[in-house]
């Protein structure tokens, strides 16, 4: 008979390293409440969540779902690359993953500008409060991921570079949190209610 052997090492040494897990996790439990208590204001009020909901622009909403899913992928063949030494390619697929992320920042600029040129802001409703709160959140983090890639591509770039595995690993980490996050909240806002 066979025995399950478990890698430990897997286990406390996760892609990215256990601290960006952490964050991660954190992050997740902060937005998946945010999005639990929305839930339940929007059972308070639900035609003013509702009539909110249909001012927003699912199209924008999808396009800017398929910005960042694609740039996922392009951050994953980053990892990918850079783990077979490709360090060139690698940095290709990092330049796509923040076009992908730059594309994002424009159309949720522009989405945006639109909600403050129609005078919807954080004090519209209760709906709009939290619009502006996890999308704004969520924004933060996005430019921040788009910190981390220029950062952690332009050290790979340099001669004699330093950059290891699990750098890139925790852009990745990290970049695919902010997907992870918008998947979450692309439903929830632009759609459910």
């Amino acid at each position: 008979m066979e025995t399950l052997k478990i890698n430990y090492k897997n286990l406390y040494f996760p892609p990215g390293g256990i601290l960006m897990w952490i964050i991660i996790f954190l992050e997740l439990i902060t937005f998946g409440m945010a999005l639990v208590v929305f839930t339940m204001y929007g059972s308070e009020e639900p035609e003013i969540f509702h009539q909110s909901r249909l001012q927003l622009n699912s199209t924008f909403g999808a396009i800017n779902t398929v910005f960042l899913l694609t740039s996922g992928f392009f951050m994953a063949n980053a990892v990918v690359e850079f783990k077979a030494k490709n360090v060139k390619k690698s940095s290709f697929y990092f330049k796509l993953t923040m076009l992908g992320g730059l594309l994002f920042l424009i159309l949720k600029s522009v989405e945006y500008y639109h909600k403050i040129d129609s005078g919807i802001t954080l004090e519209t409703n209760t709906f709009f409060a939290f619009y502006w709160l996890l999308t704004g959140f969520h924004l933060i983090h996005v430019i921040m991921g788009l910190v981390i890639l220029i950062w952690t591509n332009n050290g790979m770039m340099k001669k004699n570079s330093d950059t290891e595995v699990v750098d890139v690993e925790a852009c990745a980490a990290f970049w695919h949190m902010c997907d992870l996050i918008w998947l979450l909240l692309f439903p929830v806002l632009y759609l459910i209610f």
